[in-house]
């Protein structure tokens, strides 16, 4: 499973020796581009490598983004796409735009209040949950397989207590940790409150990551007052071991 694709994510895919054909999912959280624009870069040439259909979630819309379904038709529509060569991903049957593999497009409403099952096939379980990110329709993913789970929340704010309900007991936590101790953001959590919701939510471990420009060790020792359980700080590359 793929969780977003921001900006240097292509060169890293390629680094970890990942292929696109043993994808299951691919889960978009929202489409700010640190999130999403090295998407065509991934897929442009992916129909060398994979015939089946693969699957895409993301977020619904409002009036400041598109839901993921026509963000995608405005990337890769093969008459009106910004890409318009890589149409194969919406189904274009003409020869020039076949540098694609079929993409199986499926929105998320971000406005259910619960956590919605996403996909569940060949051991693998993935729910949705609609997060707070300033007015960005964004989504947290959870995902079951071989008995363990691992969360994802990305970009939020922390206002929405059903998120650490969402994220309880998780085998592993992945918060972002944007903004530095004592700074406000209406998009991103501050460290203190990653950390409140990171004990409240129980992991087995917390990874975080998304680093902006701060101070990271007065983040985390800001995080810490609050988390006492086991840390890891994200880096790219890094392999954790879920059991």
């Amino acid at each position: 499973m793929l969780v977003d694709m921001g900006g240097g994510a292509h060169e890293r895919f390629g680094q970890s020796q990942a292929k696109i054909s043993d994808l299951s999912l691919f889960a978009i959280s929202h489409v700010h581009p640190d999130h999403v624009a090295d998407l065509p870069a991934v897929l442009w040439l992916s129909n060398r490598f994979r015939k089946a259909p693969l699957p895409v979630v993301g977020p619904s819309g409002n009036n400041v983004a598109p839901d993921i379904s026509t963000f995608l038709s405005r990337l890769f529509n093969d008459k009106t796409g910004a890409f318009q060569v890589m149409g194969s991903a919406l189904g274009s049957k003409q020869p020039y735009a076949a540098s694609s593999v079929r993409l199986d497009i499926s929105v998320v409403d971000v406005k259910q209040k619960k956590p919605q099952t996403i996909f569940d096939r060949d051991g693998l379980t993935v729910t949705a949950f609609g997060i707070p990110h300033g007015d960005m329709p964004t989504l947290a993913y959870r995902v079951q397989t071989h008995g363990v789970s691992i969360v994802f929340s990305s970009d939020q704010t922390g206002t929405d207590p059903e998120f650490a309900k969402f994220a309880k007991n998780a085998d592993v936590l992945i918060m972002h940790l944007t903004i530095g101790a004592g700074d406000k953001n209406p998009f991103h959590a501050a460290p203190d409150v990653v950390g409140r919701i990171s004990q409240e939510a129980n992991p087995k471990r917390l990874i975080v990551s998304h680093f902006g420009p701060m101070d990271l060790d007065l983040a985390i020792a800001e995080l810490k007052k609050f988390y006492t359980g086991p840390l890891t700080i994200g880096a790219d590359l890094q392999c954790t071991q879920v059991l």
